[in-house]
């Protein structure tokens, strides 16, 4: 954990920006895989980890602004428990641990949060994401289940999301380790890529580097030879000579900080000339998106700088015509680009999305788009300083979707669909790193990885 006074102080400055009411966070359980004690691994809310720093299971917090207070509930264990877990803090030790002075069993929560609600107190909610926390929820508050969702605060997502956004220098040093790791799970994965592997077998090993890091995954991997597939988590085809495999992963670090990296691998050890011509065009549209991040830019320009990028090369190479900008503009790109070029990461790999996407990607002066592709963006308003930020630029070929604009001549002034053909069986290619924005520009976040023509397959030939 950090030192207790970093989530004494983020407290304070929550309640400064909410004013009034009951603040409740309520962590995560765990869930069973097919019987009670066999249990799924264990994440607990990000939210919770942000203000109060603990990472187990049945802990609930509140924070009472009008009375400034702020109690953290749980069960201390039995004689039955510490047999099978061994010695643990009590709930008052894990309250001390990050500086809350009052302490209480879950079930005096729920007496304290019916007792708030009958007398009209205001009580603040997040948005639940897990349905268990519905089920809770309802038991703590005596309230129907569906009337849970009538809690959730804008007031308060707005201040999360204002403390979030913004990562620290505590914050920052973590990132940096959770792309490190990240990182490493790249380099194992350019070097063991080879034909006649079986997906999984590289999947294995990756993910061996994340929980040697001290963590675990920040999402499961996409790891596969069918790159056109955008959130491909199937493992079992058999790496071929000429194909391109595509590498999606990241790791968690111990703090729960994230990584999100991609790189694009010739399993035979070098690229063709088609393949080093696509890959090209994305290299070149995250290279350019990334030397346009700086305070005050919004990220749906640098999306719609990439689209252009990505226009300009598939023009060159014939796949398309007219005026990039103007296709990109359109939403013709995003038959090659179907999403966005990045989002926020943090303690989520895509950061407190739970909260509401467009209330952490938009505000007053960018509003989704509601064009296909460009509507995939999930980041659009003006970038600040202390935002971290994926960049993830990608052309992909998907015949299925390629069949279907085809059929209604979709685009028609702008794709070259005969050219096309050639390109059904391509796969795809994305190309991810993580960037801090600072107030000079971006930082990267991690030591950088391979992601040149010639940096890759030279990675490729080492033993």
């Amino acid at each position: 954990m950090f030192d207790k006074e970093i989530y004494v102080s983020r407290r304070e400055a929550l309640k400064k920006s909410v004013g009034s009411g009951l603040l409740l966070f309520p962590g995560n359980n765990e869930s069973s895989i097919n019987y009670v004690d066999n249990a799924y691994y264990f994440r607990q809310d990000s939210t919770f980890l942000y203000f109060f720093g603990h990472s187990k299971p049945g802990l609930a917090a509140v924070i009472d602004v009008d009375n400034d207070e702020e109690i953290f509930y749980g069960d201390d264990l039995t004689i039955d428990d510490v047999i099978w877990t061994g010695p643990m803090p009590t709930v008052n030790e894990l309250a001390e641990e990050v500086g809350v002075g009052l302490s209480g069993s879950l079930s005096s929560l729920k007496n304290q949060l019916s007792k708030a609600i009958k007398s009209g107190r205001q009580v603040h909610l997040l948005p639940p994401y897990r349905p268990d926390h519905y089920i809770v929820l309802s038991g703590w508050m005596d309230v129907a289940v569906k009337e849970v969702d009538d809690y959730i605060s804008l007031k308060f997502i707005q201040g999360v999301l204002a403390l979030r956004s913004i990562k620290t220098d505590p914050e920052i040093a973590e990132m940096h380790l959770a792309a490190d790791i990240t990182g490493r799970m790249h380099t194992t994965a350019i070097k063991g890529a080879r034909p006649g592997m079986i997906e999984y077998e590289l999947t294995g090993k990756i993910t061996g580097v994340a929980m040697s890091g001290g963590g675990n995954l920040s999402f499961p991997v996409i790891l596969t030879v069918d790159g056109q597939t955008l959130h491909n988590h199937y493992h079992g085809n058999t790496m071929k000579e000429g194909d391109l495999l595509l590498v999606d992963c990241g790791a968690e670090n111990g703090m729960g900080y994230a990584g999100d990296m991609t790189r694009t691998i010739p399993v035979s050890g070098r690229f063709d000339q088609r393949q080093k011509e696509i890959y090209q065009i994305v290299l070149s549209a995250q290279e350019h998106a990334i030397s346009m991040l700086r305070p005050g830019i919004s990220y749906a320009e640098v999306n719609m700088l990439s689209l252009k990028t990505i226009a300009t090369g598939l023009n060159d190479l014939g796949l398309m015509k007219g005026d990039p900008e103007e296709a990109a503009r359109l939403g013709a790109v995003a038959l090659f680009m179907p999403h966005g070029v990045g989002h926020m990461i943090g303690l989520d790999v895509h950061d407190m999305e739970n909260l509401g996407e467009d209330l952490v990607g938009y505000d007053a002066s960018f509003k989704r788009s509601d064009i296909f592709g460009l509507r995939s963006l999930r980041l659009g308003k003006r970038l600040e300083a202390g935002f971290a930020v994926t960049v993830e630029p990608g052309v992909y070929f998907i015949p299925d979707l390629i069949n279907k604009w085809k059929s209604e001549q979709k685009f028609s002034a702008f794709i070259n669909y005969e050219q096309l053909k050639k390109y059904h069986d391509f796969g795809g290619v994305r190309i991810e790193d993580d960037y801090l924005i600072n107030a000079e520009g971006a930082t990267l976040l991690g030591k950088p990885v391979p992601k040149t023509i010639a940096e890759i397959e030279g990675l490729k030939q080492e033993k």
